[in-house]
C-alpha cells in the first residue's frame, strides 16, 4: 500500500471512529464512546466554513501584549469564543497586567481536563507579509495545500480554533462530552507571562484546575513528513532588557550629541557592547555568567535515547531548509545538535537599539543603548536564580550601572513519560496511524511550570496534529486543507481532539 493510500485509510479510520484496530487498542468502556466519532466527524465537516470564519475573525482581533494593543477587546473576544463553544461559566480574571480568561464546561463527566489557551500574538510589520497579516486570507500553497495566513494563525489560534471546533461538533451532533473542561487563557504569553501566575492563583481557577488529570495546550505538531514530536517538557524563559545610559552610568552624554565628541566623551553604546561580550565565551554561544551551569541537570540515558530516535525519524536537511541555516554550532552532527537544543541554557540577543537607525547616517553619539535579551532555562534552573546571577556577573565585571529590566519569565517544565496525559497522547496517535517520537523538552517555552510545579503538580504538554509555519515571523500560516496525505487539515485536527478527549476519559 503506498503512502497516500495508507494515510487516507488511517485518516478515514480516525474520522469515522470505529475500526477493527481501534477495537483492539481501546478499553471496552471507551470504545462505545469512540463509535460516536462518525457523528462528530459529520458535524465537524458541516461546520467547516464556520470554523474557518471563526479563525479569520480571531486573527482580525489581535492582542499584542508588548504594545498594550487591544487588551480589553482581546479578552472579550476570548470570552465570547468560550461562551459560543458551550462553556457555562466564563469570566475575565484581573491581573496587574493584561487579564486572563477562565471558563468551565461541566458535562457531568467523571474526569476533568485542563486546557491552556493564549490569546495574544507577536508584533508584525505588514510590509514584510505577502498578504495583510490581520486578514486571514486563504491561500493555495504549493506542496502544502490551502492555508490561512495571518498573525497568530499557527501560534496558537489555528490549533485552538480546531479544539473549539471539536467542542462545537459535540454539541451539534448531540453527543455528550466525555470529560469536563476547565480552560484558562492568558493575554501575555508573548511577553513571557509576567502575570499568569496571578490567574492560576485565583481561588476558583486553582480549585478547578486541581481536579484535572492534566493540562493541554492545543498545537499543530506535525512536520512536513506527518510525524509528531511529543515533548515531555519545555525550557523556561526570561525576557529582559539591558540598558546603558549616560545618565545612570555617570559617563557619556545624557542625550544624543554630535559624534565628533567621541574623541573626548565616553559612549554608552560601546559600554553596552562591552558588557554583552562578557556574557558569552569566545565561541559566541556558551554562557559565561559565573555559576550559570551550577543547577543544570544533565540529560539522562533515556532522554538521550529519545533524542536519538527523534533524529532518526526527522530530516536534518528539511529542518535546516526551514530555518535557513547551513550548519550547526561547531559543525556538530544532527543528533548532537538536538541534544544541545534540549539540554543547553542560553543567553540570546533578540535585538540592539541605540541612536539613529533610519536611512543613511546622522553622526550622533547616542546617550542610551538597549539590548533585548532572552534567557532559556533548563531543569533545575529557576528564573530568580538566572536573573540574580546575571546581575552579579555584570556588577563583578564593572557593569553594575547597566539597568536590568526583567519584563517576564518563568522556569522550565517537565512531565513524566508514564503520566496519564502522555499515555493518552500516545494512544490516539497510534490509533490514527501517525508516526511519533518523544523528546525530553522543547527548545521553545510556554508557562507550563505553573501547572507542573506546586501547588498543582499536574502533567502538562503541547499536543495536536496539523501543521503550520512562521510563528513570530512574516507569512505565518496554518493548514486548513492539506494536499499532503501525511498531514492533517483543520477538520482532521478537530476530530483528533475529540478522540483525545474520549481517550482521556478512559484512562486509569
Amino acid at each position: 500500500m503506498n503512502d497516500k493510500k495508507s494515510f487516507e485509510t488511517n485518516r478515514r479510520s480516525l474520522m469515522k471512529g470505529a475500526a477493527a484496530g481501534a477495537m483492539m487498542a481501546m478499553p471496552a468502556a471507551a470504545f462505545a464512546e469512540s463509535s460516536d466519532l462518525a457523528a462528530i466527524r459529520k458535524a465537524v465537516v458541516a461546520g467547516h466554513d464556520a470554523t474557518v470564519k471563526r479563525l479569520q475573525d480571531w486573527i482580525a482581533n489581535p492582542t499584542i501584549a508588548a504594545e498594550k494593543r487591544n487588551v480589553e477587546g482581546g479578552a472579550e473576544h476570548m470570552a465570547m469564543l468560550l461562551k459560543e463553544a458551550g462553556f457555562q461559566k466564563v469570566r475575565k480574571v484581573p491581573t496587574d497586567g493584561i487579564p486572563g480568561v477562565f471558563g468551565t464546561l461541566d458535562a457531568g463527566a467523571k474526569s476533568w481536563m485542563g486546557i491552556y489557551f493564549m490569546y495574544d500574538v507577536k508584533q508584525f510589520d505588514p510590509a514584510e507579509w505577502e498578504s495583510p497579516p490581520l486578514e486571514g486570507r486563504l491561500i493555495d500553497k504549493p506542496g502544502v495545500g490551502k492555508v490561512i495566513m495571518g498573525r497568530g494563525a499557527v501560534n496558537q489560534k489555528g490549533p485552538e480554533t480546531a479544539f473549539l471546533a471539536a467542542l462545537h461538533a459535540f454539541r451539534a451532533s448531540g453527543r455528550k462530552l466525555p470529560v469536563n473542561i476547565a480552560l484558562v487563557a492568558e493575554g501575555e504569553e508573548e511577553i513571557a507571562s509576567p502575570h499568569f501566575h496571578q490567574v492560576i492563583a485565583d481561588p476558583e481557577v486553582q480549585a478547578a484546575m486541581s481536579k484535572c488529570v492534566g493540562v493541554l495546550i492545543p498545537s499543530a505538531s506535525q512536520g512536513s513528513n506527518g510525524a509528531v514530536s511529543l515533548a515531555l517538557g519545555a525550557k523556561g524563559a526570561v525576557e529582559l532588557q539591558l540598558i546603558a545610559s549616560g545618565e545612570r552610568w555617570g559617563r557619556g552624554p545624557k542625550l544624543d550629541i554630535h559624534s565628533s565628541n567621541m574623541a573626548r566623551v565616553d559612549s554608552p553604546a560601546w559600554h553596552l557592547v562591552q558588557a554583552l561580550s562578557t556574557l558569552v565565551k569566545e565561541d559566541g554561544h556558551t554562557p559565561a555568567v559565573e555559576g550559570w551551569f551550577e543547577n543544570v541537570k544533565p540529560l539522562t540515558a533515556r532522554q538521550k535515547a529519545l533524542i536519538a530516535e527523534g533524529a532518526r525519524q526527522s530530516s536534518e536537511e528539511a529542518v535546516k531548509k526551514t530555518m535557513g541555516v547551513q550548519r550547526w554550532i561547531e559543525d556538530e552532527d544532527y543528533q548532537t545538535s538536538l541534544e544541545r537544543l534540549a539540554s543547553q541554557p542560553t543567553i540570546n540577543i533578540q535585538g540592539l537599539v541605540s541612536g539613529y537607525t533610519g536611512p543613511g547616517g546622522k553622526t550622533v553619539l547616542p546617550g542610551r543603548a538597549e539590548a533585548k535579551i532572552d534567557l532559556r532555562l533548563v531543569p533545575d534552573m529557576t528564573k530568580e536564580e538566572a536573573v540574580a546571577k546575571l546581575k552579579t556577573h555584570l556588577e563583578k565585571h564593572g557593569f553594575g550601572d547597566i539597568e536590568v529590566n526583567v519584563s517576564g519569565g518563568y522556569g522550565p517544565t517537565e512531565t513524566p513519560e508514564d503520566s496519564a496525559l502522555v499515555r493518552a497522547e500516545q494512544a490516539v496517535l497510534t490509533r490514527a496511524g501517525i508516526t511519533y517520537s518523544m523528546v525530553p523538552r522543547m527548545a521553545g517555552s510556554w508557562p507550563g511550570v505553573v501547572f507542573t510545579g506546586p501547588p498543582l503538580k499536574l502533567p502538562a504538554a503541547q499536543f495536536g496534529i496539523g501543521r503550520g509555519e512562521g510563528a513570530h515571523a512574516p507569512n505565518e500560516f496554518f493548514v486548513i486543507e492539506s494536499s499532503n496525505p501525511k498531514v492533517a487539515g483543520i477538520d482532521e485536527a478537530s476530530v483528533f481532539f475529540a478522540d483525545f478527549l474520549y481517550q482521556v476519559a478512559s484512562m486509569k
